[in-house]
């Protein structure tokens, strides 16, 4: 048997391997936000053939059919042979990244400058997110309802702006602290503008440059209360390594399976026997909450019309929808980096090149707050992997008691529905640009698009 994924590939194979990566990266770059994926993702499964659930009144083997709840959610759904209450096949992502998001104050100017006030968002290294380039994506919503997208930083032509950081020669006492208040979070300040307004003796800089977003978006200062804009890092997704067999860019932690899973379900080519579907979710990097994450009743609820809409409409009918569906927890994992082999043990660690992951439980310190998938439902995914070629590995999140971390996995799990993480390994999760091989990346999408064809 190969070793790795490249191994086992002919000429064929790697063409559509890089292909596939192709696409992958503008999609990424297109997608840095839950919003821009999100709509991103409508729009790619509209060229599929996926019309919106409101537009049915009644479900029939074959269709295809998607939903989205506040800009920031996506399911996307093919109706298999089976009725839906039999259970479905669910691939479950999220699509939200760790970045700063703007406060609902965030203009303000000191000592000639105009800084952008932050709140960081998820779990991260803040020392990792100074001096880089960082564009802002996101909407403002006027108190008319009119909504104004912003994107300013990613074009070749635009300007960026950033987090300062203190030079080597002032650091002595910074470079004392650990590494947890190196950068303190109210010191995720974006520099912003430096030119002041002619003729004005207060906060000269400010006014210019709330002219400056007056003139191109029509927004006013009072606005960005009503307002969600994310500060990303700039930039494109490159090809990394010398082979060019890697990816690094920005959010890989989760829209690496979150597009590879919507892939799946877009590319299947013959009706399934169960339903199959493509979850989509915010808010996983801080807890799943919220009306947009996982907690939400939203995927409850859109069951319940598409239950309707086949004639069943019980809560019995719900409940055993959830029981007999089967989820793959479609996240990333950790990704072996020699540069740190201690955090790791040897024998339940994930490689680079070696296909998808799947973590039977995550948690930290004796799998607290973990899904523990059941022997029984792990049989059944490695007999699909294996009647399909696809190659995977077993892991775990680092040693036992080095640390850990947690998926929504364990949200559909509470449903009584078969639930297992399965994705990418990731290297600099959570830091501002990520890396994944691109070998992994075609290998879970294959191994995705076998789960929703063959898991029974």
């Amino acid at each position: 048997m190969a070793k790795t994924v490249w191994e086992k590939m002919d000429a064929k194979g790697m063409k559509k391997l890089m292909a596939f990566n192709e696409e992958y990266k503008q999609f990424l770059d297109a997608s840095k936000t839950e919003r821009t994926f999100t709509k991103n993702a409508v729009a790619f499964a509209e060229q599929n053939g996926f019309k919106e659930l409101s537009k049915f009144k009644k479900l029939k083997t074959g269709d295809k059919v998607y939903s989205t709840n506040h800009g920031k959610n996506f399911l996307a759904f093919v109706i298999g042979r089976k009725p839906i209450k039999e259970g479905m096949n669910l691939l479950g992502a999220h699509i939200d990244s760790p970045r700063m998001d703007l406060k609902q104050h965030p203009l303000y100017e000191q000592d000639g400058l105009v800084l952008l006030d932050t709140h960081y968002y998820g779990g991260i290294k803040k020392y990792q997110w100074v001096a880089h380039p960082m564009a802002l994506v996101g909407v403002v919503v006027k108190k008319d309802g009119t909504v104004v997208d912003i994107s300013i930083g990613d074009s070749e032509n635009d300007p960026v702006v950033g987090v300062s950081d203190l030079l080597v020669h002032l650091a002595g006492e910074q470079m004392k602290k650990p590494g947890s208040t190196v950068v303190e979070g109210e010191k995720l300040n974006l520099l912003a503008g430096s030119i002041p307004a002619a003729k004005e003796d207060k906060d000269p800089v400010k006014k210019n440059l709330l002219k400056i977003l007056k003139d191109a978006y029509g927004i006013e200062e009072e606005d960005f209360v009503s307002a969600e804009i994310e500060a990303v890092p700039a930039g494109r997704a490159r090809d990394y390594g010398l082979d060019r067999s890697m990816i690094l860019g920005y959010g890989h932690d989760d829209k690496v399976c979150a597009y590879t899973s919507l892939r799946a379900i877009t590319d299947m080519k013959d009706v399934p026997e169960r339903t199959s579907c493509c979850i989509l979710v915010d808010k996983e990097e801080i807890g799943s909450i919220g009306n947009t994450g996982m907690q939400s009743d939203y995927f409850s609820h859109v069951c319940a019309k598409m239950l309707s809409l086949q004639g069943d409409s019980s809560l019995v009918d719900l409940n055993d929808l959830m029981e007999n569906s089967r989820m793959l927890s479609s996240d990333v994992s950790v990704a072996y980096d020699p540069n740190y082999p201690e955090v790791n043990e040897m024998k339940n660690t994930a490689f680079f090149g070696h296909g998808i992951c799947f973590n039977k439980y995550t948690g930290s310190h004796g799998k607290y707050s973990s899904n523990d998938a059941n022997a029984e439902y792990i049989a059944k995914i490695r007999r699909v992997m294996d009647d399909n070629a696809c190659m995977f590995q077993t892991c775990e999140l680092g040693a036992v008691d080095v640390g850990g971390g947690g998926t929504i996995a364990y949200i559909m799990a509470n449903k009584n529905m078969d639930v297992i993480d399965a994705g990418i390994a990731v290297q600099n999760m959570h830091a501002p640009y990520e890396v994944v091989s691109k070998a992994d990346v075609y290998e879970a999408y294959r191994a995705y698009l076998a789960f929703l064809k063959d898991m029974d």
